[in-house]
């Protein structure tokens, strides 16, 4: 399997997101507020640093541990410095942590246990692991959802009803984030849904 293919959230999803607009499910509500694990528990704050602005996110490792501690190592080392946001798709999400401005994917770590969960739902906002179809297999990329993204909710212990790792939220610059989601789009690469004007990720580090 093409890494990029696997990791692009994968057709199964936007099969669903198109079928649950044609069943007259419509559009999932952007105003919805991201679900919120646990107050009491120590939260990471981040900044991610992009050439379209400033977003603040707030990690959850109440609710995914292991991934948590993957996305800070990653930052903590930089690795995301210098990559971009390398899949926008408007009205679902935006994709990055793997590829650089000229799409040569980067050398990562190995995987990382999947740790979705029905009780932290990949709603607007929340930050989600990227993969294969294989449910263990994330490992730097990640994306952020646009809109309710329910079929990407875990719901059973197949490989297909796994769903996606949430593992925190955009606190701050959700117009930054709606702006790169509006970005154009068209190919690269030989991919699909690549903006055309890079959206660098500058810096991912603590605040």
């Amino acid at each position: 399997m093409d890494m990029m293919d696997g990791l692009m959230i994968g057709a199964f999803c936007l099969m669903a997101a198109c079928k649950c607009c044609a069943e007259g499910q419509g559009t999932p509500d952007k105003a919805s507020k991201p679900a919120n694990p646990a107050p009491d528990a120590a939260k990471p704050v981040l900044v991610i640093e992009t050439s379209k602005g400033n977003m603040t996110v707030e990690l959850w490792p109440d609710a995914a541990p292991e991934t948590v501690k993957n996305f800070l190592k990653y930052a903590d080392d930089k690795f995301y410095d210098g990559l971009i946001f390398h899949r926008v798709i408007d009205g679902f999400m935006i994709q990055g942590g793997g590829f650089s401005p000229d799409m040569r994917q980067k050398a990562t770590r190995a995987a990382i246990r999947n740790e979705a969960k029905a009780s932290v739902p990949n709603a607007r906002g929340t930050l989600a692991m990227a993969r294969t179809a294989v449910v263990d297999s994330a490992t730097s990329q990640f994306f952020i959802n646009l809109v309710d993204n329910g079929f990407l909710n875990h719901q059973n212990e197949s490989p297909a009803g796994f769903g996606y790792c949430v593992f925190g939220k955009v606190t701050e610059g959700l117009d930054v984030l709606d702006a790169i989601g509006k970005v154009p789009t068209g190919r690269a690469g030989g991919q699909t849904d690549v903006p055309q004007t890079p959206v660098v990720i500058k810096s991912i580090h603590r605040k």
